[in-house]
């Protein structure tokens, strides 16, 4: 049943469903109970997954169940120096096995008499360097480790170790070619560990065997160099099988390379296979015995190539029996489970799979077996492999680290049902006892607190009614609803026991606090009637002198700023206490919220000027009759009020008048200015240093800013200030010097300056106050080629703070964090550019101005602001000026996104590995489909930063993605993005 929150006295439904009647032992913990990690008799050990180990697992398994390999592995010496004196290992010193034969000695060891249900291969994956959440190449980690093997325990003195890899897997096998003109035959042996079949166009596994030594011709082009005949002649070609290992491991070619795709793929076509295996039709010579049991199909689940999870069907050599090894778990295959290869896809609809052929009596057939493994049949009976002792001392020492973890595990589940136990008896008698009786003694306490005590994992803190309190320290009527009425006999116990407070007993009921709320519920109620009163009184037109002025905008939310102000007193006492159990509001949030409500207006206060008078604008207000204004003035008895004969400000009205003669002040100065300065208004008629004109041998430089704040004031003189002066401080340095070289002011400068003709030059003086005069000089002799002129300025060029502004744009440009890139991805290699600078399609002052008026006020322009003082000084950067990059053109240097980009965050310092990530999840392209360049430069090293390939804020990086791979199959255990394979290079697998 539910709880009635509503209800004080209604203590049903709280939690003590858990506690009454008979209760399991199990729910007082939440501890497995330890002996499910214990191994059961006659089952195998598994193998913890890492991450994406479950490959290396399988191959671990049916190694271990090759009794002929463990054998040769225990008879390895240990390097241990303790060991090899016979002293044993000390129990203080833990054993790290050295050597890759150790580390599969030790994990043998443990999988053959291990007490736990599984084991932690760590160490020896650690061994090889493999990354753990990196999903592998299972086959061709088979061939890498057999080598390593082989070439490790090549340096044994004992034969029986030294050559078990070669006697288990090695065959041989001929490839031979014979002449069709002279019938010369050609042999080369070569040794094999593993057959590599292909199983395309397929379904048995003898096909696949018959093909790998199908005969070959080789004709035309491809034709044969006879010795004997000593020209090219027509020959065939084909692989004789000479000898067969112990342990014949057949590799289907299940991952194959996809030409349209440039990548693998999973062919997940079924293979039918037996499990006996006569390969004597196969043999060159017949007079053997070839024919091989089935012991091992190593499968694959999922249907892509670079995702899925490993699993191994293995039979056990020593009772026939066969099992499935999953990592940590092992389950025994009999009766209808004994169907070998056959695992279930992993994220592949039911759908699109093929219906799997039918099998006889002693055949398999799979969709996802990339591995047979067949033994030499035998009569000889089954190899008796004993623990060597010092490898049998590791493992009882692990075991007993395992005893004394159960016994630690065991002790805290028994503490947990004794506590538990304790708290049954205590609920059961303390919860007939809660209810309060008529007429009897009570307490209050909060449900939050009731509910934990009765939660089984979560011990109870300490009683806290604080957040229940009204302002006059009493139990507030809003917070009934939280809090249950209990005896006072159990509320006697529970604040001996736990402790808190203050108690809330039949006294700590706020009799001020209820009759406050009925004030309240009264005025709301009266408050709905009202409202539709003074609507219709507003519908009457006030005639003569009656009404009074009252605001559009505070008629329009009278009520609720009346329904606020009755909530006020309320709000404040909720305010004033805290939380429950010590979640109090933060006291800085609290108060910033009220200095936000003060500074909202109250009501009629939008029709009062800054001089507390009548504001001048007739549009804000309207006049209501006697009647409504009485009713309004009974919720707001404190508002300004204004008979409709009141007149207005009259300060208000001098400066409407003085702010219509500064507008007209303004027009005029503006229209006077553009016309003594059409140059500077119009870049076309502008000197340019690039080609110095030859009217005059000097030109004197503003700021850049100082022209767009001018201009700004000449297109809208009645929405800017007048600018009174030039700053040209800020192109000079501290120490008065100029800061640009007049090479870097024709070309990347050139947005931070303007060139004024010297005509121009006086009347600016004559307009503004100029701080700094900078000019330009231009000095050649008579007949001189122009290209020898030499240019100077004065003030003169200051290198040292020239090279430290040239330092600090080169360290801003590649030291950032947190900015905006742009990847714009190419579609059949061609960047559209639609709507990239709109601005371009205008190029005179006049449409630029149209466009800046169509603007609200104080949208335009946001880099730039200008104050009543004058011009603000800019510091010298780039994203402080407007660049001018054509005559009359005016661009924002701020990068405008177009259709087909997306905006990145990244910093200077992360790799391009990374911003390939942060691409994908953008794009949903995969890293190695991702061909990035940035200005023609192709990026390609992956952990090279940002900041090295020169990508800087707003940079903008194509990207053309190669034709995606068509599945994404699940992941080992969790989902992992396909990476660019790197296969195991850097790992112990390809050298020492």
């Amino acid at each position: 049943r539910r709880n009635c929150r509503g209800n004080p006295n209604c203590l049903v439904g709280i939690g003590e469903h858990v506690w009454l009647g008979e209760i399991d032992e199990n729910s007082f913990h939440n501890i497995d109970d330890p002996n499910c990690e214990r191994r059961k008799k006659n089952a195998f050990v598994g193998l913890t997954n890492l991450g994406a180990t479950c490959y290396v697992n399988t191959f671990l398994q049916m190694w271990f169940l090759n009794l002929e390999l463990r054998q040769a592995l225990y008879l390895c010496p240990s390097t241990c120096s303790e060991h090899t004196a016979g002293e044993g290992i000390p129990k203080d010193k833990d054993y790290e096995p050295q050597t890759i034969c150790e580390h599969l000695q030790y994990l043998f060891a443990l999988l053959q008499n291990s007490k736990r249900r599984y084991i932690d291969p760590s160490g020896f994956v650690k061994a090889l360097g493999l990354d753990t959440g990196q999903q592998q190449d299972a086959q061709e980690f088979s061939k890498l480790f057999m080598s390593l093997l082989e070439d490790t325990l090549s340096k044994q003195k004992n034969p029986d170790v030294r050559n078990i890899v070669q006697k288990q897997f090695c065959g041989e096998y001929a490839y031979v070619t014979v002449c069709n003109q002279c019938g010369r035959e050609s042999k080369l042996v070569s040794k094999f560990y593993e057959l590599e079949l292909n199983i395309q166009g397929h379904k048995q596994l003898t096909d696949c065997i018959t093909e790998f030594l199908k005969e070959e011709k080789l004709e035309g082009d491809n034709r044969y160099f006879c010795e004997t005949c000593q020209s090219k002649q027509n020959a065939t070609r084909k692989i004789r099988l000479l000898s067969l290992p112990c342990t014949l491991n057949l590799q289907l070619m299940r991952f194959v390379f996809d030409r349209q795709t440039g990548h693998k793929k999973k062919l997940n076509t079924y293979i039918g296979f037996s499990e006996l295996l006569d390969m004597e039709p196969f043999m060159e010579q017949k007079n053997g015995v070839y024919v091989y049991e089935l012991s091992a199909v190593l499968i694959h689940r999922g249907v892509s190539a670079y995702s899925g999870h490993y699993i191994a069907h293995v039979k056990d050599p020593q009772t026939g029996e066969w099992y499935k090894f999953n990592d940590e778990d092992i389950e025994k295959m009999e009766g209808k489970k004994l169907q070998l290869g056959i695992e279930e896809d992993l994220a592949e609809p039911s759908k699109s799979q093929t219906r799997k052929p039918k099998c006889g009596k002693g055949t398999h057939c799979s969709r996802n077996a990339y591995m047979l493994v067949y033994r030499l049949q035998t009569r000889e009976k089954s190899l008796t492999v004993e623990v060597p002792a010092f490898l049998q001392e590791l493992v009882e020492r692990d075991n007993c680290k395992f005893e004394e973890w159960c016994n630690e595990m065991a002790e805290m589940r028994k503490q947990s049902v004794a506590r538990g136990k304790i708290k049954h008896e205590e609920v059961k008698e303390l919860y007939q006892r809660l209810p309060a009786e008529a007429g009897s003694p009570y307490d209050f306490i909060s449900l939050e607190w009731l509910q934990k005590w009765l939660d089984e994992s979560t011990p109870p803190k300490p009683i806290d009614n604080t957040a229940c309190l009204c302002s006059h320290g009493k139990l507030h009527p809003d917070k009934i609803c939280i809090m249950k009425r209990i005896s006072e006999y159990v509320a006697d116990f529970f604040y001996r026991r736990y402790g808190g407070g203050p108690r809330l007993n039949v006294k700590a009921l706020c009799k001020d606090c209820v009759v406050e709320r009925c004030r309240i519920l009264r005025l709301k109620n009266q408050l709905n009637e009202d409202y539709k009163t003074v609507t219709n009184l507003l519908k009457i037109t006030v005639k003569g002198n009656d009404g009074f002025w009252v605001g559009k905008a505070s008629l329009r939310s009278w009520r609720q700023l009346a329904l606020e102000q009755l909530n006020e007193q309320d709000e404040d006492a909720e305010h004033s206490n805290g939380k429950m159990n010590g979640s109090a509001q933060n006291k800085d949030e609290s108060n910033e919220e009220k200095r936000e409500e003060e500074e909202e207006l109250n009501f009629n206060e939008d029709i009062v000027c800054p001089h507390g008078d009548l504001c001048i604008s007739e549009n804000e207000r309207r006049v209501v009759s006697k009647e409504a204004w009485k009713k309004l003035k009974q919720y707001f008895p404190k508002a300004p009020e204004f008979p409709n004969n009141k007149e207005c400000c009259s300060q208000c009205k001098i400066l409407e008048r003085e702010g219509e003669e500064n507008e007209a002040l303004h027009k005029m100065m503006a229209s006077e200015q553009k016309t003594s300065l059409q140059n500077l208004f119009h870049d076309k008629c502008r000197p340019c240093l690039g080609s110095w004109p030859q009217e005059t041998d000097e030109l004197y430089i503003v700021s850049q800013f100082f022209v767009e704040e001018w201009r700004k004031f000449v297109r809208r003189p009645t929405r800017c200030s007048p600018v009174s002066s030039v700053g040209n401080s800020a192109l000079l340095c501290p120490h008065g010097g100029l800061m640009f070289t007049y090479a870097s002011m024709t070309k990347e400068d050139s947005k931070l300056i303007a060139l004024i003709w010297p005509s121009e030059w006086e009347r600016i003086q004559k307009l503004f106050v100029v701080d700094h005069v900078i000019k330009i000089t231009r000095t050649q002799a008579a007949g001189a080629d122009p290209e020898s002129a030499l240019y100077t300025s004065e003030p003169k060029l200051c290198p040292e703070c020239r090279e430290g502004l040239l330092c600090q744009q080169q360290r801003d440009l590649r030291e950032y964090t947190q900015a905006t890139i742009y990847i714009h991805k190419v579609v059949d290699n061609k960047k559209v550019m639609k709507d990239a600078a709109p601005e371009l399609n205008v190029s005179s002052s006049e449409a630029e101005e149209e466009r800046e008026e169509n603007k609200p006020e104080g949208e335009q322009d946001p880099d730039f602001n200008q104050t009543n003082g004058g011009a603000k000084r800019q510091k010298i950067s780039h994203q402080n000026y407007i660049a001018y990059q054509k005559q009359g053109i005016r661009r924002s240097t701020r990068h405008r996104k177009v259709r087909g980009e997306k905006a990145l965050l990244v910093s200077a310092n992360q790799t391009l590995k990374e911003l390939k990530i942060q691409i994908m999840h953008a794009f949903s392209v995969a890293p190695f489909d991702q061909n990035l360049s940035i200005d023609g430069k192709i990026l390609s090293d992956d952990t090279a930063t940002l900041g090295s390939l020169g990508v800087i804020p707003e940079s903008v990086i194509l990207l053309k993605a190669d034709e995606p791979i068509a599945d994404y199959a699940a992941m080992d255990d969790v989902m992992q993005v396909c990476m660019p394979e790197e296969g195991f290079k850097g790992t112990g697998l390809l050298g020492h």
